[in-house]
């Protein structure tokens, strides 16, 4: 008798394309150097804490907010991104976004 294997798509491991994204971007910063692991651990241990985020978390939306909050604060201290230029970027962003046709890629002008 043979047997029936049935294989099913694993479940991903990211809800939102951002959540991966902004987990690859911190990545690569720490592989570039740019801050060490358990320092970026302890920060971002230190933002969900601030936002009362003490019960488990499931990888959703409220820590990955914290997680670029965390990444935001660390990169604005490095003067890499100041936070008016971040605010300047994501104003762009949602502009472009809202102002594309349904289907077309989004463009910032």
């Amino acid at each position: 008798m043979s047997e029936c294997v049935i294989h099913t798509a694993p479940e991903p491991v990211f809800a939102e394309p951002w959540h991966a994204q902004v987990f690859a971007v911190t990545i690569a910063l720490n592989e570039a150097g740019r801050f060490g692991w358990s320092d970026w651990a302890n920060r971002f241990s230190n933002t969900l804490k601030r936002h009362g985020f003490a019960r488990e978390l499931d990888g959703g939306d409220d820590y990955f907010h914290a997680w670029l909050e965390t990444l935001e604060d660390m990169l604005a201290e490095q003067g890499a991104a100041l936070p008016q230029d971040v605010t300047d970027l994501h104003r762009a962003w949602e502009e472009a976004y809202l102002t594309t046709p349904h289907g077309h890629p989004v463009h910032l002008r």
